[in-house]
């Protein structure tokens, strides 16, 4: 049944105006009046609805039952990302929140090639967005990943020391293994703390240390950092789901 985000009051019996983009989506595929949708709006649950009509930029649809399903996470996880080249934050994105991180913070690293400010990085950060409704819609999750605004590392590690989330730097040179940490813990709120291409500058992973970062690694293989956060994600759903 296709899934579709409709940001706003949901209510059995109404009839709601979809998107201009899901009447777009549903006009292309040419989805007929009478057809089962089920539509969410990020506040809990979904909901089954029909389709009433459908046109090239606009449609409707009636709302008939709330079920209240929910696909999250039994803990939350922050993946502080470091930017990466190119597509490469839209891979990382859609992919974390298929595995169901609960936050994404973009990071604006020293070693940072891709450097974004002003309208450049409003574009970026709604076109992200935008990744996490269509990932969501995908996957199943009712309740959207937040995106958080840019930061630089240094003063972002410095705003969130003692903020509570156990904080995770990843790091190669880290003699602890995230697995076995996650083994030897119960479930909890994590940050887990990635590097863009070449990793975070010496400096930056002594502050995240100062902060209260935790380093741990991820094996004795160096992973590339589109990799590294979804394996860290993977690596704490084995552990942690269903305990």
């Amino acid at each position: 049944m296709p899934r579709f985000y409709c940001p706003q009051p949901l209510v059995n019996g109404s009839t709601v105006e979809l998107p201009e983009a899901v009447a777009h989506h549903l006009h292309v595929v040419r989805l007929q009046p009478g057809a089962a949708l089920t539509l969410f709006n990020g506040e809990g649950g979904q909901y089954r609805a029909t389709l009433a009509e459908s046109g090239k930029r606009r449609a409707t649809a009636v709302i008939d039952a709330h079920e209240a399903i929910e696909a999250e996470a039994p803990y939350s996880v922050t993946l502080a990302q470091g930017l990466p080249e190119g597509s490469k934050m839209d891979w990382i994105v859609e992919k974390a929140v298929e595995l169901g991180v609960a936050a994404i913070q973009p990071l604006a690293a020293a070693r940072s090639v891709v450097r974004l400010s002003g309208e450049r990085l409003e574009k970026r950060h709604a076109h992200w967005h935008g990744v996490i409704v269509a990932a969501s819609e995908q996957c199943g999750r009712n309740r959207l990943a937040q995106l958080l605004p840019m930061a630089d590392v240094q003063p972002w590690l410095a705003g969130t020391a003692g903020a509570g989330a156990a904080r995770i730097l990843l790091s190669p040179r880290a003699t602890e293994s995230l697995a076995g940490w996650a083994r030897a813990n119960p479930p909890q709120a994590v940050t887990l703390l990635i590097g863009p291409e070449g990793g975070l500058s010496p400096q930056e992973e002594d502050a995240a240390v100062a902060a209260g970062a935790l380093s741990l690694s991820m094996g004795p293989r160096v992973l590339r950092t589109e990799t590294a956060g979804l394996a860290a994600l993977a690596v704490l759903a084995g552990a942690w789901d269903g305990v």
